[in-house]
Order: structure tokens, then C-alpha cells, then sequence
């Protein structure tokens, strides 16, 4: 007799968290984080599922239900323009419109010069960081919407209604669209909540990477007072959106701040910090954070031993996943690691190879979630992508 939906999400379910508690489920789960290609996969451009949330939902599902995976994020391709164009967000470039339909969307970081948040404004942000966002970062990344002091405008008026608007629906629609992975698939979705390190938000949407690289040399100490007004407020942010059942983990986007990007003494003095007391604070609260580690984070593998056994999962991308694991094995599950080029230029047979040899070091005692070292994008081969699940599935029985 076949199994119900709801029975193959339950077993999904513990084999998921099982191996997140860096346990030995019954096999390994395959929980590929895939962006552009469910659009690849669905028939859909990148204009498409960017433009239209309710297809980049029904692609996700499709590849959910035909690639039989254990668990998937509900919309990888997170920019709906319906959002950001409502408030007519200036930093994003869109598939189909500032460049080409196939193309993933873009994040257009300003030069250093034109920075969203300038060098002198450190002060605002440290005593109001809420009060700096909405009244002068906002006019700052909006084409509609004008600073506290100017006049309010029809326009301006209308992108906060409309940018209101649009966020209510699509945070809404996702909910439904999770509840709609586990009815028609039997999926688990992988991640509930968000949350980034206070210095990675420095560098993201404020000063960018150039003027970051500057202050840490020029006024660290500002720096440093700007990501500790920011920790209670990503806290909160985080806390929001986890999973009330805590099954699933806080996804953490790591990008900026790995050597070489910033010093081995910042991340000591500032980025660890201020950051370390978040993710003690989420598990405090029952909730386990995957630390999306992008890029290469083997310099401080030992500093990520200071945290609490089974708080966080480490997921791979172009640290050494057998380093990881000897480092971090024995506290903390690893995941990822499968090469995305690979994925997108090797054949089947070199997936395979690859994930074998993945598997035999670091996963045979469980603790491991299989997925590629970085979101899968519309450049990988579908023939990869089903190597990569059709051989874990087969080889990954525990």
C-alpha cells in the first residue's frame, strides 16, 4: 500500500531533524536548496518565476514531487518584484526589464561614494536604528519615497500603501504554499525564519562592502557600537518568522564577512561578538539556526566550536567539508558541500563519484543533510541534479 502524503512527511520530517540533531536517521536526507532551476525544470524563464510568485510556487512543487526530495524551501527566488517594485526599490536589477529574461535577478550595490548609509551617519543609526532605516534609508533605495522633512507626495504615499500591501500577500501566500508542499508532495519545508549577523547587514544594504572595508580600518569602534544596536532587532526579526514547533532551523546567510572579505582580528573583535549571542539566544529558545556558511569559512571552524552542541547545522560551500567535519563532527550536523559547478559543467558519473566520496567522509555516521555547496541556479543540468538525489537516495541508507 502507497503512503499517504501526510505519512511521507512525518518520515521526512524525522529523518530531516533527525540528522539536523546530528543523529543517524534511516537514510540521508536530500534537502537541495533550488532557486532559478525550478524554473529551468518547470519551463519557466527567470522573468517568470521572479514576476510571478504563484508559478515559482507550482515550479518548487513540481520539482519537489517529481524529484521525491525530503525537504525544500517554498521559494528560493525570495525577490518578488511585485514587492519591490511597489515601493520601487532602486538596488535590484530585474529579469526581462534591466536585464535579460534568463538571468537570475541582480542585487546593484551602489559605488562607494553613493552608499545608503554615509560614514558620518553612524550616530543615527546606533541611537535609532529602527527611526535610520525608515527615514533616511528608505528615501535613500526608494524612487517614491521622499524624507520626513519634504513634503509627502502621491507617490510616496502610495508605494508605503502598496509596498504595505504586497508584503502582506506574498508573506501570506507563502504560508499557504508550505502547507501545500506537505498536502500534494509530502515535503518539508527546510527553513522558518531569517537572520543575518549585524555586520553582514553593514556590509549588505548600508555601507556596502567597499565603505565597510574602510570603517574597519578607519572607525572600528563605531563599527562595532552600530552592530550592537543592530543585535536585538535581528533577534526579534529572527524569532518572528522560526518555526513555532522548532522543528526547522532559522536560516543565517553568511557572505561578506569570511576571510579574506574582513580580518581574522574583526571577526574576533566584532563580527563574532555580536553575533555568537543571537544564535545562544535562539537556541536558548529552542530554535536550532543553519549557518548558510557561503564562501570559505575554514579559518574559523574552532571558533564555531564555542557554540552549543546541536544549535546550529553547518552548511558547506567552499570550505573543506572534510575539515568541517573534523572540527566540527562531532558537535554539529554538516550539509551540502556538492560542488556547484560541478553541477553545472561535470557529467552524471563525476556527480555520483563526488557524492560518494562526500558521503563515505563525512557522513556515515549520520549528522549530514545532503544539498549543494551553494543555491542551485538555472546554469545547473538536470541529469546532474537527478544524479546527485537518485545516488543519495541509493547509497545513503543508513
Amino acid at each position: 500500500m502507497s503512503k499517504s502524503k501526510e505519512e511521507l512527511y512525518q518520515e521526512r520530517l524525522k529523518r530531516y531533524t533527525k540528522a539536523m540533531k546530528n543523529e543517524k536517521p534511516d537514510r540521508i536526507p536530500i534537502r537541495p536548496f533550488v532557486a532559478e532551476f525550478t524554473a529551468l525544470y518547470a519551463g519557466y524563464t527567470c522573468q517568470e518565476v521572479t514576476h510571478d510568485y504563484e508559478k515559482a510556487f507550482l515550479a518548487v512543487r513540481k520539482c519537489a514531487a517529481d524529484f521525491d526530495w525530503d525537504a525544500i524551501v517554498g521559494n528560493m527566488v525570495y525577490v518578488w518584484t511585485g514587492l519591490t517594485q511597489a515601493i520601487n526599490l532602486t538596488y535590484y536589477a530585474v529579469p526581462g526589464i534591466d536585464i535579460p529574461p534568463d538571468v537570475g535577478f541582480q542585487y546593484r550595490e551602489p559605488p562607494e561614494e553613493e552608499a545608503f548609509m554615509k560614514s558620518e551617519e553612524y550616530d543615527d543609526l546606533i541611537k535609532d536604528p529602527t527611526g535610520y532605516l525608515f527615514n533616511i534609508w528608505l528615501p535613500r533605495v526608494s524612487r517614491d519615497i521622499v524624507p520626513p522633512k519634504e513634503s509627502a507626495t502621491f507617490r510616496h504615499n502610495l508605494a508605503l500603501l502598496k509596498g504595505g500591501m504586497a508584503m502582506m500577500q506574498y508573506f501570506d501566500a507563502l504560508g499557504r504554499q508550505n502547507q501545500l508542499l506537505r498536502e500534494e508532495t509530502g515535503t518539508v519545508s527546510a527553513i522558518s525564519g531569517i537572520l543575518k549577523a549585524p555586520l553582514d547587514i553593514l556590509a549588505d544594504k548600508l555601507r556596502g562592502y567597499y565603505g565597510l572595508a574602510r570603517d574597519l580600518m578607519e572607525r572600528p569602534d563605531k563599527v562595532l557600537a552600530a552592530c550592537e544596536a543592530l543585535m536585538p532587532h535581528l533577534l526579534q526579526v529572527a524569532l518572528s518568522g522560526a518555526d513555532p514547533e522548532k522543528n526547522v532551523p532559522v536560516a543565517m546567510w553568511m557572505h561578506r564577512t569570511s576571510v579574506p572579505f574582513i580580518s581574522p582580528q574583526h571577526f574576533q573583535d566584532i563580527y563574532w561578538p555580536t553575533t555568537k549571542p543571537i544564535l545562544e539566544e535562539l537556541w536558548n529558545n529552542g530554535h536550532q539556526t543553519l549557518l548558510y556558511a557561503e564562501g570559505n569559512w575554514d579559518f574559523h571552524l574552532s571558533t564555531f566550536r564555542e557554540l552549543p552542541a546541536g544549535s546550529v547545522v553547518f552548511h558547506v560551500d567552499r570550505s573543506d567539508i572534510f575539515e568541517a567535519h573534523r572540527v566540527l563532527g562531532d558537535k554539529f550536523c554538516i550539509s551540502g558541500g556538492i560542488p556547484n559547478t560541478l553541477l553545472s559543467i561535470g557529467a552524471p558519473e563525476e556527480v555520483r563519484d563526488y557524492c560518494k566520496k562526500v558521503i563515505d567522509g563525512v557522513a556515515r555516521d549520520g549528522g549530514y543533510v545532503m544539498d549543494a555547496s551553494a543555491i542551485v541556479q538555472n546554469d545547473a543540468r538536470v541529469e546532474n541534479v537527478k544524479a546527485l538525489t537518485d545516488f543519495t537516495r541509493e547509497y545513503g541508507q543508513y
